[in-house]
């Protein structure tokens, strides 16, 4: 609720927060030059000044440690930083807010301003920090943040990788996943209002086992196999026989408990295991669902070529998985805050590092705007059970998941960042396929 002073002699909130002597005004001044003298957003700052257009969203500098750490990691993580401690808010809706904010930051390190005007600005900008008095070291990295040690996807490193991200419980994760807990892209096959996340997860998972061929008796590895969504659905719903690996125990163990409740003890069998220590092939069929962007650049090679070692000749393989059009990678927050190491690339170069390892490629289903549908009803359920997240992971981890989320669903929508089923197979030794015709999905 917003209280008003009717008084006759009571002073202009408006004019009183956006005096030109003001901080908020002060840092409007110094970066106006690099957005063609207009501000993207309305900022207000710790001195309760305003400056920027009345109709954007507003960006609240609380504290000046803010601009400390965008001084020292300009643009996206330096933000993101400020953003989970809460040293920086947004006011308003939050995903126009970051829509603003994100382009913000692009332009910060997108090299479009002339030299000249970056220096006139760099030159300003020293002189009003030391105006303001917020030189100094920057604040020490959130809590929040990873911080990983020894080489680059060595088995130790990635392991630690994967339980920074999905050991936080799976009691937090229920808190934003459909009761199938995929934590991967869903298939959105209506636009009735009743149709939900949940649905468009278990019309994903038949797509899934209807591409591979999956059949009653046939024996699957789901590589990265989460909570186990495809595992138990492959074996419930179309008689597979499968073996999940993955390399967080806390996953395992739901899995496992999983399992139990619904007696598939004689089907489904969950390790603790690395992809590249699977012994027992072949496998009829192979599935990988957003676990390949986890193993690296250098590591990819190893990937496919263990799915077509495990893969039995005629087998089928289908990876999906996220990619990037611009930076490799997968962007300074995401990659210090929620997937450490992560790795995403252009699907075209997924695809030829596939066709590499000796595999035919198929089948390309590109799915980007179903994330943004998949990112938004995750983002409601979170939003809805916030004071829950709080109380169980506390307000930073919160609120670098709510970034994560506004974040992911907004890059998806741009078409930074897509994701892909790609179907291939291992063709036998006189080169059959054993693919139907014509395609029964």
């Amino acid at each position: 609720m917003t209280m008003t002073d009717d008084r006759p002699d009571a002073p202009a909130p408006s004019a009183a927060s956006s005096r030109p002597n003001g901080i908020a005004a002060r840092l409007a001044a110094v970066v106006e030059p690099l957005f063609g003298g207009q501000l993207p957003v309305r900022l207000k700052a710790w001195d309760g000044t305003v400056a920027g257009p009345a109709d954007a969203p507003t960006v609240v500098l609380r504290d000046p440690a803010a601009l400390r750490r965008l001084v020292r990691h300009p643009g996206e993580l330096g933000l993101a930083q400020a953003y989970v401690t809460g040293e920086l808010d947004v006011e308003g809706d939050l995903l126009e807010g970051f829509r603003r904010v994100w382009s913000t930051a692009r332009t910060l390190t997108g090299g479009r301003p002339s030299a000249g005007t970056v220096a006139a600005v760099a030159k300003n900008g020293i002189r009003t920090a030391f105006d303001l008095g917020v030189v100094g070291l920057p604040p020490e990295p959130p809590v929040s943040q990873a911080r990983l040690r020894g080489r680059l996807h060595t088995k130790t490193r990635d392991r630690s990788a994967i339980e920074h991200h999905y050991n936080l419980s799976n009691e937090f994760y229920s808190l934003i996943l459909d009761p199938h807990m995929a934590y991967s892209c869903g298939y959105w096959t209506s636009t009735e209002s009743g149709y939900t996340v949940e649905d468009s997860q278990r019309d994903k998972l038949d797509l899934v086992c209807r591409k591979l061929g999956i059949e009653p008796g046939s024996r699957h590895l789901d590589i990265g196999c989460g909570w186990g969504s495809l595992s138990l659905h492959a074996a419930e719903k179309f008689g597979a026989r499968v073996v999940g690996v993955t390399i967080s125990s806390e996953q395992k163990a739901f899995i496992d408990e999983r399992i139990r409740e619904r007696g598939l003890q004689d089907r489904v069998e969950i390790r603790l295991q690395d992809y590249r220590e699977v012994p027992d092939g072949p496998f009829d069929t192979i599935s990988s669902i957003e676990m390949g962007e986890h193993v690296g650049q250098k590591n990819y090679p190893t990937f496919t070529g263990q799915i077509r070692r495990l893969l039995r000749p005629g087998g089928r393989a289908l990876i999906q998985q996220m990619s990037r059009t611009t930076r490799p990678g997968g962007g300074p927050f995401i990659e210090a805050f929620i997937a450490p190491d992560m790795h995403m690339r252009p699907v075209g170069e997924t695809v030829d590092l596939i066709e590499q390892a000796g595999l035919e490629v198929r089948d390309v289903h590109a799915l980007r705007e179903h994330y943004v549908w998949t990112v938004n009803a995750w983002y409601d359920t979170f939003e809805a059970n916030w004071d829950k997240v709080v109380e169980m992971v506390g307000e930073e981890v919160g609120r670098v998941w709510r970034l994560y989320l506004v974040g992911g669903a907004l890059a998806f929508e741009e078409g930074r960042m897509g994701v892909d089923q790609i179907l291939a197979v291992k063709p036998t030794a006189d080169g059959r396929s054993g693919m139907p015709p014509v395609r029964a999905w």
